[in-house]
């Protein structure tokens, strides 16, 4: 892998945790005398001297690498900053799961110079774009990392909609709502809900019910290339509201059509050496580890 030579620092806009990390990265990359880019607010919290500072929409045309400091939510907000831009992401977890952030801030140090040095792998997540139709007009939109999710608003009441996968009519449907996720959301809100957990290398996505008022009604795996329509029906009394990635809230009133797909870029995630998707699974989730009595 190519070695990087420029390298922006972004951390979440209010995170008491995250300065000391911030600090010490910064201190990091001065050592390995790259050529050092700061998002703007994240220069503002940590009050440096001189720095190049750009705004996070910028970021990533002017750098390599972008590594950010903060939890994984924290990450989904600047994927959707940076997607299209072209720089890649490496995470630095201060957070509490870090399934995307993967990088412990007592590791920065080795972590970023294997990193530096060109001993890394990358891989492509790719995003959902969402757009809220009304009367066939668009009005609003969206993307996600993680996940796509259509619930009620302020109503305890279930809501009432139909879904269509590349103009075929699905089902219809009566529940507190439908999430629908890429392979890296899996492990997220969709998994609570009883979703299946999707390799991150699968071109799919996956519809998770929320409370379903039938017990017919269970998870399906998709094709990522298909286009979803959900028709939020007149019948509802009430509005609803989707949330993607859980940050971006549009309400959607009765007689609404949401049209979901794949995003056209997709987000490039750096993984240090050694980095393994099981092994971090095991380690978040419980799972079991392997006995050290035998071979399997």
């Amino acid at each position: 892998m190519q070695p990087f030579h420029r390298v922006g620092i972004i951390g979440p806009k209010e995170d008491p945790r995250s300065p000391q990390a911030l600090h010490r990265l910064h201190d990091c990359l001065c050592n390995q005398k790259v050529e050092l880019f700061i998002e703007r607010h994240t220069a503002g919290q940590m009050q440096l001297g001189e720095a190049a500072i750009l705004p996070a929409e910028q970021l990533g045309q002017a750098v390599d690498l972008v590594i950010m400091v903060g939890g994984d939510g924290s990450l989904l907000g600047v994927a959707r900053d940076l997607v299209g831009q072209g720089a890649p992401l490496l995470g630095v977890n201060r957070g509490r799961l870090g399934f995307l952030t993967d990088i412990m801030p007592d590791d920065i140090e080795d972590a970023v110079a294997t990193v530096l040095a060109g001993r890394y792998f990358t891989e492509e997540r790719f995003l959902l774009t969402a757009q809220v139709l009304e009367g066939g007009r668009k009005i609003a939109s969206s993307q996600a990392l993680n996940d796509v999710v259509l619930d009620s608003a302020t109503s305890p009441r279930m809501i009432e909609f139909e879904v269509f996968i590349d103009q075929e009519f699905v089902y219809s449907q009566r529940s507190d709502g439908l999430i629908v996720s890429t392979p890296t959301g899996s492990t997220a809100y969709a998994l609570s809900a009883g979703g299946p957990i999707l390799h991150p290398s699968l071109n799919a996505m996956v519809l998770v019910p929320l409370l379903p008022h039938t017990l017919g009604s269970r998870p399906l795996v998709v094709s990522n290339q298909s286009e979803l329509q959900i028709h939020f029906s007149h019948l509802n009394r009430f509005p609803a509201q989707i949330n993607c990635d859980g940050r971006i809230r549009t309400e959607i009133p009765p007689g609404t059509t949401i049209r979901l797909g794949k995003h056209e870029h997709t987000m490039t995630l750096v993984h240090p050496e050694g980095y393994s998707y099981y092994a971090t699974c095991r380690g978040k989730l419980g799972w079991g580890n392997r006995p050290d009595h035998g071979q399997i």
